[in-house]
């Protein structure tokens, strides 16, 4: 009997995946974590609101979604101030990274990123057959000068620019911002992603502009609306970067359930801005508690602390590791010098507390 015929391209690809989740661990530890603190979800919770939409709308999850997602898409127009046009919906920023990929990038096509920069953009990549090539941190930063520089020397078709950054958490401002898409190569299309823009600070996130025709925006419900589970992210750019979507897309990709949640969180922007709050709070707490231990906080735009371990990539595994062993799931950097550092998610103050406990212990 024979084996399927796999393409070449993915008998190429190592058997992976961007990150191993908390369930692998607690299932491989036959215990649940006391604190979940690594995957930078928001232990805060989504909005009553998308709560009750949820229990609402699970009546009729017998029926696919809208593959228009119209409501949704209009609601967001309107908030953003821009045309429905101008916004594309779909399974969270991970699988429109998926889609914008399989947009412009084939084999042997160049694409750039940061080294240590968001795995899942670097696998999809991998997974159309193009070339990464990779810029470092400059001062636990990404480099917008050295991201453009390295686009024009390889002819890069895409690039990708988390502002504000996972793993680091550090920011640049918006005039810096746009300096990268003014001076943005010919031919090369910027993918910005602003996962955690709702907990920047002013003057991190440049103003909505649609009209540049190779710039696209990613924003989600993923982190401080509270909808990981639901897996809703949108993107924003020329209507028609955004037509171009529709003939790869997924349509019946954004169950109902899923859009009838990001709609009401939507709507409930005194939630959200609470919830932007009690982040801010948890990171002074994070901090906090790091200091006490001796250990150095980088100051976050987002919603967790990367805490620099003060050593080696070798000794933060091995922080994580006790950690773990300890239940409380947080995770690192994966490259050198940032690799020094661990990262912890906000959360009330009761899994906090049990992260306060833990820390002393596993250093």
């Amino acid at each position: 009997m024979t084996d399927p015929r796999y393409t070449a391209l993915v008998q190429s690809l190592p058997a992976t995946v961007p990150f191993v989740g908390p369930e692998t661990q607690e299932r491989a530890m036959s215990a649940s974590f006391k604190a979940r603190l690594g995957a930078n979800e928001s232990v805060f919770g989504p909005s009553p609101l998308a709560l009750q939409a949820i229990a609402q709308a699970a009546s009729g999850a017998w029926m696919y979604g809208d593959p228009e997602v119209h409501d949704l898409r209009h609601a967001l127009a309107a908030h953003h101030g821009i045309a429905p046009g101008n916004l594309i919906v779909g399974e969270g920023i991970d699988g429109l990274l998926g889609y914008l990929v399989r947009l412009f990038v084939g084999a042997g096509d160049a694409v750039v990123t940061s080294d240590g920069a968001y795995p899942t953009f670097n696998y999809h990549v991998a997974g159309f057959g193009g070339v990464l090539h990779k810029v470092p941190y400059k001062d636990d930063r990404e480099d917008p000068d050295a991201l453009i520089a390295k686009a024009r020397e390889v002819d890069a078709k895409l690039i990708y620019f988390a502002n504000p950054d996972n793993p680091m958490g550090t920011w640049h401002s918006a005039e810096a911002v746009q300096r990268m898409i003014d001076t943005l190569p010919e031919g090369c299309v910027l993918a910005l992603d602003e996962a955690y823009a709702d907990t920047a600070p002013e003057g991190a996130i440049p103003p909505l502009d649609v009209t540049h025709p190779r710039v696209i925006r990613f924003r989600t419900f993923s982190k401080a609306y509270g909808l990981a589970g639901m897996r809703v992210g949108y993107g924003i750019a020329a209507s028609d970067f955004i037509t171009s979507f529709a003939k790869i897309r997924n349509h019946f990709g954004m169950g109902r359930v899923a859009q009838a949640a990001a709609l009401a969180a939507l709507e409930d922007q005194a939630y959200l801005q609470a919830t932007v709050e009690k982040i801010a709070a948890a990171r002074d707490r994070i901090s906090d508690i790091a200091r006490t231990n001796g250990l150095t906080p980088l100051t976050s735009a987002t919603n967790f602390v990367t805490i620099d371990c003060g050593k080696d990539g070798d000794y933060a595994r091995t922080v994580v590791a006790a950690l773990i062993a300890q239940g409380v799931f947080v995770r690192m950097p994966f490259v050198a010098p940032q690799d020094r550092c661990i990262r912890v998610s906000c959360a009330p103050d009761t899994a906090l507390a049990i992260f306060a406990e833990a820390l002393p212990k596993a250093l």
